[in-house]
């Protein structure tokens, strides 16, 4: 398993040499980052704004459960959603999402070029097929998905607004102060490098299963399993690397 795990390693590292090559035809590019900026983020806005209000809402009142009885103010109910999607919830569960729904979708969709030889072809006609199929899916995944990781948080902390003060868990002025108090830059800063650190690892790594897939279907479908799966947990790893980095 060793012996895999670094072989593996060490051709995901050499293939990006292949990657980052001059490209051929720029407006190529242009086109195809135009139509990934598209796909990952209009189609992945409406799972992202589901999952983004049901965050808020569900920690809103869970906190207001623990905190209940205690002296505690109720306004550091706002602080604490606040605090809680920016730092940690929005970022890792939208990528853990879009992991799930792009990161697939990716693997199968050049695991199947690989498969009909379209792949083949297309280096025999001097395309640098790693360059063209996969520097634009990174680039247009590291624009986006923190413009979507945003739009989570904001939307979270709505989402707890809407769960809490109409059900009068406390009222609209100490939910909106909370939001406001001991407001933290850094936290979105961090927020931000999350985004893109899991963005890079969600495009490559599902990029590379597709990428390098042989056999049928059923090993394209393997691979887009794969690819979710070592996506999520290379993320949440790097989540705990980022979140001892920047807090330490």
């Amino acid at each position: 398993m060793e012996k895999n795990l670094l072989y593996h390693l060490g051709r995901y590292m050499n293939w990006h040499g292949q990657i980052y090559s001059r490209p051929e035809n720029g407006r190529m590019y242009y086109k195809e980052i135009i139509r990934q900026l598209y796909d990952i983020g209009i189609g992945s806005l409406s799972i992202v704004l589901i999952i983004s209000i049901f965050i808020g809402a569900v920690t809103a009142v869970q906190f207001f459960y623990q905190m209940d009885g205690t002296t505690i103010p109720p306004y550091f109910i706002g602080y604490i959603v606040r605090d809680m999607t920016i730092i940690e919830l929005a970022p890792t569960f939208t990528c853990l999402v879009l992991a799930g729904k792009v990161g697939s979708n990716m693997a199968s969709e050049i695991g199947g070029m690989r498969q009909k030889e379209h792949i083949d072809a297309m280096e025999i006609m001097g395309v640098n097929t790693a360059a063209y199929l996969v520097l634009p899916k990174i680039i247009a995944s590291l624009l986006i998905i923190p413009i979507l990781v945003s739009v989570s948080a904001i939307v979270s902390n709505a989402g707890g607004y809407m769960a809490s003060v109409p059900t009068g868990l406390f009222t609209s002025g100490e939910y909106i102060r909370g939001l406001r108090a001991f407001f933290i830059p850094s936290h979105v800063t961090m927020m931000y490098v999350k985004s893109v650190v899991f963005a890079y690892i969600m495009t490559s790594v599902s990029c590379y299963q597709g990428y390098h897939v042989t056999g049928g279907s059923i090993e394209l479908g393997k691979a887009s399993t794969q690819a979710v799966v070592y996506s999520s947990i290379l993320i949440l790893i790097a989540d705990y690397i980022i979140a001892v980095l920047l807090t330490g």
